[in-house]
């Protein structure tokens, strides 16, 4: 497979960058499905009245892990078909386990002496929650999204499978035409934007994080 500069220039300035969009729409909507199923679900787990719950939800959220979006995609493809929504259905529940995982842990980790603290100050249980727990726990629940985000970003190439789009068609074409220059200029706008989303959080982690934290 020989490589064509001047190919690879035309792949990165016009052929990619009409799939920009698309791929991000891959990547943004399974992410706020994710983040909203996954959030709730894991600050529920952390209270002492669900705790109970929490290995059989997590060991949902870790099968959603373990079977590969293809494999998703297929079971769903009979009711939903192709297109946008069975990637959009496999990529938000491949999102959900980072997420999870990573807010319990961060959760779970704020030092019992601080709750005690709070809860000796007349706080009530929510207020320790809101005021206390979920600011400590912002680095960790960012790293979980955060890591979803670029799992997601990679993992969206797939949805070229089954049409939707995304910068996966770019890629696929490279490899049906064996056209290197097309695999590359997929790949590098798919870590561009990888980059871009991992900074872009990371800004928010700033925003939302104590400024005893920063």
């Amino acid at each position: 497979m020989s490589f064509d500069p001047e190919l690879f220039i035309h792949a990165m300035s016009h052929r990619a960058p009409p799939y920009i969009l698309e791929h991000l729409n891959l990547v943004l909507i399974p992410m706020c499905i994710a983040v909203l199923i996954a959030l709730p679900t894991s600050i529920m787990l952390t209270r002492p009245a669900y705790r109970r719950f929490t290995s059989r939800i997590m060991a949902v959220f870790n099968a959603g892990q373990t079977i590969p979006p293809l494999a998703v995609i297929a079971i769903f493809f009979p009711f939903l078909g192709l297109g946008y929504a069975p990637a959009i259905l496999a990529l938000s529940i491949y999102a959900l386990l980072p997420i999870a995982r990573n807010t319990i842990t961060a959760i779970s980790s704020v030092p019992q002496d601080v709750k005690e603290a709070a809860r000796g100050m007349g706080m009530t249980p929510w207020e320790v929650l809101r005021k206390v727990e979920l600011p400590l726990s912002v680095p960790g629940i960012m790293t979980g999204i955060k890591t979803s985000a670029v799992l997601t970003v990679s993992t969206a190439v797939l949805a070229a499978l089954v049409g939707g789009k995304g910068m996966g068609a770019v890629i696929f074409a490279g490899i049906n035409f064996f056209q290197a220059e097309l695999i590359l200029a997929g790949t590098v706008y798919i870590g561009i934007m990888a980059v871009l989303i991992e900074r872009m959080l990371t800004l928010l982690e700033w925003y939302l994080s104590p400024s005893h934290l920063k």
